[in-house]
């Protein structure tokens, strides 16, 4: 995917870079597979926000992605690459054997015209979903699954894979792109390759108008804030107090560790 440039023409224009879409092949998605999006702005059904920062943007649609990836032996054919506005990754439009359309994760490799299969038969391709424990070690995945069943959970983003490394008494270990091990069951599916737009995370906004079209509301650190609001607000000038970086809520925020052991799946 090339990055594109733009000429300085305004000072938000001078380091602006988007993506091309020249890989796209359709503008308009597969109306059947499209649902309304309500947008909530971080609040929960009280009006309370539970997120912050969140908030505006352009409206969007919400394409049906298949995650579970479970039409198990029907075999199906690329139909189009197309833009996902909920999503860094791009989608691709499947049309089965059966009748049936469904989106799926673009991986890279994957063109138009492309057969892939799912189930513990299917070939070991590009595009193609298996139980861990079919997949040889040392083959890169996405859309990875921790609960069998429940529908890809890790390396759904744009560009991520993990490294299947060792299986073992009914469990696959993964190398995250992180560095970070994992456990998950080898009865778990994954999807052979890496998720497309790989070059996503070198685009540069520019201007904060890109991130507020986005829905993503400013960030204020919290020494700029006041003693009543933030942990290391108040003081004389610009001052933290010297505390150790922390929430609004007190909670440290470097350094220590939030997850209780043994419910992250590490190896």
């Amino acid at each position: 995917m090339p990055i594109k440039s733009y000429r300085p023409y305004t000072p938000s224009r001078r380091h602006m870079t988007s993506a091309d879409y020249s890989e796209l092949t359709a503008r308009r998605p597969e109306k059947s597979l499209v649902r309304a999006l309500k947008r909530k702005g971080g609040r929960n059904n009280t009006g309370m926000i539970m997120v912050r920062h969140q908030g505006g943007g352009a409206k969007r649609a919400y394409r049906m992605v298949d995650f579970k990836r479970d039409k198990y032996g029907i075999p199906g054919r690329v139909a189009t690459i197309e833009y996902d506005p909920n999503r860094s990754a791009r989608i691709c439009l499947i049309h089965y054997a059966d009748g049936e359309k469904r989106y799926i994760l673009h991986p890279v490799g994957l063109k138009v015209g492309d057969k892939i299969v799912s189930g513990p038969g299917a070939d070991i391709q590009v595009g193609n979903a298996l139980p861990l424990a079919k997949i040889p070690e040392g083959s890169f995945v996405h859309n990875v699954e921790l609960n069998p069943g429940k529908g890809g959970q890790l390396m759904r983003s744009a560009g991520t894979q993990a490294q299947l490394m060792v299986k073992d008494a009914g469990y696959a270990q993964l190398k995250m792109p992180s560095g970070e091990i994992r456990r998950v069951p080898d009865s778990c599916l994954a999807t052979l390759g890496q998720v497309s737009n790989t070059e996503h995370n070198t685009i540069n906004l520019g201007k904060a108008g890109r991130s507020r079209h986005r829905g993503i509301r400013p960030t204020v650190r919290g020494g700029a804030m006041n003693a009543t609001d933030h942990p290391l607000g108040g003081g004389r000038g610009k001052s933290k107090g010297g505390n150790h970086p922390r929430s609004p809520w007190n909670q440290l925020s470097k350094g220590f560790r939030t997850r209780n052991r043994g419910s992250c799946g590490a190896g």
